[in-house]
């Protein structure tokens, strides 16, 4: 292949996408890198502010993209999301599903056992992570089975290959996504179009501030025990930079990964690959 035509299996310039959670540590870096390289970009949060901000610093660098409030726990906002999208740029070529995260609420600790944890919290993190994919699948996916083409783009996690300690709801949640990216990679190809494709990332440990409380300490910023645990166990030998996931997102919504479809990528340091010893 010529050089020219290498360039062009990575080029994802002029791609329309929609990024919700577009607020977040790493989703805003991920709407950040597409809009540098050319996507129009929709910055989807659930505060309007958080959307809007992130969707300036973007025409601010010179590219092009809006914000857009959205819970994509409610279907109706949804959809309203949805429909300004398509009003601005006509049509949405790749929908990454970013909203999520966990809460310490729904997470066990010395003090709060798994069989106390509050019903409202476990739910919440649930559905945030599982029914805030699901969701915004069905209604941006409507619009993608319409025109027969798209690609819609998951966030996983290493707790859908290994569920950790702590966080069954979150790690719960997690499998339920990577079992969903599969099947609606099969539905979507059958069902209306092969050129259809849906996938998943799957970070390891990067700090958000749903995960900070447990991995380093709050009042001197160093280790806890559990953030060392991960360190020691991840081949790496660090926490990931949310700029570590911008490698795997544009290989899979470029033309280079076309015939790829139904997969879910680890992103972390080598973590699922190492048992310890």
């Amino acid at each position: 292949m010529s050089k020219t035509s290498l360039k062009e299996l990575f080029d994802i310039s002029g791609l329309t996408v929609a990024v919700t959670g577009g607020g977040g540590i790493l989703c805003s870096e991920m709407a950040t890198a597409f809009g540098a390289l050319g996507c129009k970009v929709a910055v989807l949060d659930l505060k309007a502010e958080s959307a809007e901000q992130v969707a300036k610093s973007i025409r601010d660098a010179g590219g092009e993209a809006i914000g857009v409030a959205c819970d994509v726990l409610k279907r109706d906002s949804v959809q309203a999301g949805a429909d300004k999208v398509l009003a601005t740029y006509g049509h949405v070529d790749v929908l990454l599903n970013g909203a999520g995260g966990n809460k310490k609420d729904a997470t066990t600790s010395p003090t709060t056992s798994f069989f106390d944890l509050p019903d409202a919290a476990f739910r919440w993190v649930f559905e945030l992570n599982c029914i805030g994919t699901i969701m915004p699948s069905q209604v941006f996916g409507k619009a993608m089975a319409q025109r027969k083409v798209g690609q819609i783009i998951n966030v996983s996690s290493m707790n859908a290959f290994r569920p950790l300690t702590k966080i069954p709801a979150y790690s719960a949640a997690k499998a339920a996504v990577s079992n969903f990216t599969q099947w609606l990679a099969v539905h979507m190809a059958q069902e209306y179009s092969p050129a259809i494709r849906v996938n998943a990332i799957a970070p390891g440990f990067f700090l958000t501030e749903q995960n900070r409380f447990l991995l380093t300490d709050q009042a001197t910023g160093k280790l806890t025990p559990r953030g060392q645990k991960v360190i020691d166990h991840t081949p790496a030998g660090k926490f990931g930079k949310p700029s570590d996931l911008i490698g795997s997102l544009v290989w899979l919504m470029s033309p280079s990964a076309q015939f790829v479809t139904g997969i879910v990528v680890p992103v972390d340091g080598g973590f699922a690959a190492y048992a310890g010893v």
